[in-house]
């Protein structure tokens, strides 16, 4: 039994306790390989004491380079360009369990990107710990905005998609760039955790409600009908009933396409979890009402979708109907005709023609 990740970086002994084999952390993926391969060697002498592969997250200066790729059966690839985060959210661990912003070379990703373009795929999302802070350890001047110009031209007939944004990077002049660049998709997720400021200080956000609306404004007024997606978290420690229902208000004051909605949970180590907690009902009673809303808010959206055309990357063909999503992450549905020849990951071009809420249905337009 192997184990790696967050978990076990931060809780070695529990793993211990499991009898695991082979224990790695969050760095050095490629040395939890070798672990693998050599326990498969001496699968009848395992001994734990070679086979503890941990370091000190919060001292690591550089960025581990992997291959970037797909899973055989996707269509969609991912392209990692940092790790870490030294935003140090009062609710989360990552920062203590993968340590501090370290972003890849930028070489590094034109070239990677341009390998996955070669191998057929259309899509690429540009995906990390904390994209925004793209570039702050390099020291070169660039930031994300940069990097995205790079890599959008450096493929420019594959559809490139950025990863959770931090609110602050959306200003004037990044739209202004982004915008520019035709195939970005015009898909943003902005993390937002609370719609009430009492509550974002308290989660040590470094932004509050009306610097985050100023993001969702500026989207809305350099893009045609953008995708403002973003997460939320439910009763966190403090959370009253008033500061729930003002989130709430907020929520349908950006006008979100898509909420992902989490109850609160406690993570051991971090200030937010010795802070007085709320009961689990009330958390995931809130979670259910925010989800209801996140609905209605994702229906209209879509239904703002109809008569409209985009091209869709086709992602799984049936025998009558195939499906795919669209630049602004809205997932279509369209039927097969005999004569349609479709296939996976192909982009094709589809009329919206309706939508039940969670779905758009369309027709390929000749």
């Amino acid at each position: 039994m192997a184990v790696c990740g967050c978990f076990p970086q931060s809780h070695p002994d529990e793993m211990k306790n499991l009898d695991a084999d082979i224990i790695s952390g969050t760095g050095d993926r490629t040395g939890f390989i070798d672990l693998l391969e050599q326990a498969v060697k001496n699968k009848n002498n395992i001994n734990n004491k070679n086979n503890i592969k941990l370091d000190n997250a919060r001292k690591r200066g550089d960025f581990e380079i992997l291959p970037a790729g797909r899973l055989s059966n996707r269509t969609r690839a991912m392209l990692k360009i940092e790790d870490g985060c030294n935003n140090f959210c009062s609710y989360c661990v990552i920062p203590y369990v993968r340590g501090p912003v370290r972003s890849a070379p930028k070489e590094l990703v034109i070239q990677q990107a341009r390998e996955l373009r070669e191998a057929g795929v259309l899509e690429i999302v540009i995906t990390g710990i904390e994209i925004s802070s793209w570039g702050r350890d390099l020291k070169t001047g660039e930031s994300l905005i940069d990097l995205t110009e790079n890599i959008c031209q450096a493929v420019p007939d594959v559809r490139i998609r950025l990863g959770s944004l931090e609110p602050r990077t959306i200003t004037k002049i990044f739209c202004e760039r982004a915008v520019k660049l035709k195939n970005l998709c015009p898909q943003f997720h902005l993390s937002l955790q609370s719609g009430c400021d009492e509550i974002l200080k308290r989660m040590n956000r470094k932004y509050d409600t009306g610097r985050y609306f100023e993001s969702v404004r500026l989207l809305n007024q350099y893009f045609d009908r953008p995708a403002i997606t973003t997460d939320l978290i439910t009763g966190f420690p403090g959370e009253t009933e008033l500061n729930f229902i003002e989130t709430l208000g907020f929520l349908k004051k950006c006008g979100f396409a898509r909420v992902h909605v989490f109850p609160y949970s406690e993570r051991p180590g971090t200030p937010a979890a010795s802070m007085e907690q709320i009961e689990k009902s009330i958390r995931e009673e809130r979670a259910r009402r925010a989800m209801e809303l996140a609905a209605e808010l994702q229906a209209i959206y879509l239904n703002g979708c109809v008569n409209f055309i985009y091209p869709v990357l086709i992602e799984r063909v049936r025998d009558e109907y195939c499906t795919g999503h669209a630049p602004n992450y809205t997932e279509i549905r369209v039927n097969i005709l005999n004569n349609n020849n479709i296939n996976r990951n192909q982009i094709r071009p589809v009329r919206v023609i309706s939508s039940d809420g969670n779905i758009l249905h369309g027709e390929f337009v000749k």
